[in-house]
């Protein structure tokens, strides 16, 4: 990566208490939250634009309701009181919510999307995010998932789900690149 614009957007994704849950399983990536929180301190010093996403949920029983401890943001991805925060109620920022429309309004043309889980609404927003016709880049090891459980019985690594999403989302959907790639670029 050469350099990425002034106006690039960091998209953070649901790096929440929740997360920290046991019943969630086995995890990849044990240094996001850092990555993270080293790419928030490089935006942040450059005055780049940031939006947070966190996902809340209705279900009282969910580890995402607003009432639950599960739903605040770990200290590695606290946003500042200026830096705005969407609300999302299901896999994809774009659904339910007014970011593609905060994105258009500033002119967005690039997002950089970092957060939790790499296969769920880390790969959803991706998605989406190309598909609108965003330069979509998504930092790898801002990144980190959860073993999963398939239909049949068989249980995929967290490290195996993390690094199929991101093979399937690099070169059709965006642009996956590492942490020290992305801060040389600003």
């Amino acid at each position: 990566m050469n350099s990425l614009p002034r106006d690039a957007v960091l998209i953070v994704i649901d790096v929440q208490q929740a997360f920290n849950d046991p019943s969630w399983g086995q995890r990849n990536n044990p240094s996001a939250e850092t990555n993270i929180a080293a790419l928030l301190a490089g935006w942040r010093k450059t005055q780049r634009p940031i939006i947070h996403i966190q996902h809340r949920s209705a279900r009282l029983e969910s580890l995402f309701h607003p009432d639950r401890p599960g739903f605040k943001v770990k200290p590695e991805a606290e946003p500042l009181s200026e830096e705005p925060v969407i609300y999302k109620d299901v896999n994809s920022a774009f659904i339910g919510t007014d970011l593609e429309q905060r994105l258009r309004t500033m002119g967005a043309k690039t997002l950089v999307i970092v957060g939790i889980t790499t296969d769920h609404c880390v790969s959803t927003t991706t998605r989406m995010a190309g598909n609108f016709g965003f330069e979509t880049y998504l930092v790898s090891d801002a990144t980190a998932t959860f073993e999963r459980r398939g239909p049949d019985g068989n249980v995929f690594s967290a490290e195996l789900m993390h690094e199929t999403a991101l093979a399937s989302l690099h070169r059709e959907f965006a642009t996956v690149i590492d942490t020290a790639s992305v801060l040389a670029g600003l």
